[in-house]
């Protein structure tokens, strides 16, 4: 889960010369929150939890945005760092296809969607109603989750410790590929 805060900053906290040329985005992968708790909630509740964090996820990202302390910076040139929707194709067999890109349209966003997920939503998609930056209803899709008995803070943890560690294998393994390359080539040399 991303955490989001602002705190009220003086005019030392302008970007640096070159600061509004970056661009970099804050990523969340929405279906693995829903993976992670299928059978353990009832089926009402199935394929909500993603959205809703994202939901409070982005009600804390336009919050952020709003803060006097963010438009400081932003008129210093700075520009804000956008959330990516990752993992956002539907795992459920029973759920839409287009599931998460109807539920997480917003603007500031980015949605690397599937290429199976983008040619379902191009054959029968729609956007609908995009994301609201009060979070709309996701406190009570929340609420009904802790009801059912899911820690979404323990969740959350568990899921950013199995994240961090898948990245870092991908990584190793690129690294150990890169040098049985490179030794190769020092042999053929």
């Amino acid at each position: 889960m991303i955490s989001l805060s602002a705190s009220d900053a003086s005019a030392s906290d302008a970007p640096a010369s070159g600061a509004s040329a970056s661009a970099s985005v804050a990523s969340m992968f929405v279906s693995r929150w829903d993976s992670a708790v299928k059978d353990q909630v009832p089926a009402a509740l199935r394929n909500q939890l993603g959205p809703a964090v994202s939901q409070r996820t982005y009600k804390g990202y336009r919050s952020l945005l709003s803060t006097q302390r963010w438009q400081r910076i932003y008129n210093a040139g700075g520009r804000p760092q956008r959330l990516l929707w990752a993992s956002t194709g539907t795992k459920d067999p029973k759920a839409s296809d287009t599931l998460y890109v109807k539920a997480l349209a917003a603007p500031f966003t980015v949605n690397t969607m599937p290429e199976g997920t983008l040619k379902a939503f191009g054959d029968h998609g729609d956007v609908g109603q995009v994301l609201a930056p009060n979070g709309g209803d996701c406190e009570t899709v929340l609420a009904a989750f802790a009801k059912a008995g899911i820690d979404i803070n323990a969740l959350a943890a568990r899921l950013q410790d199995e994240g961090a560690s898948s990245f870092v294998k991908s990584w190793n393994d690129l690294m150990a590929c890169i040098d049985s390359k490179r030794v190769a080539i020092r042999k053929a040399s």
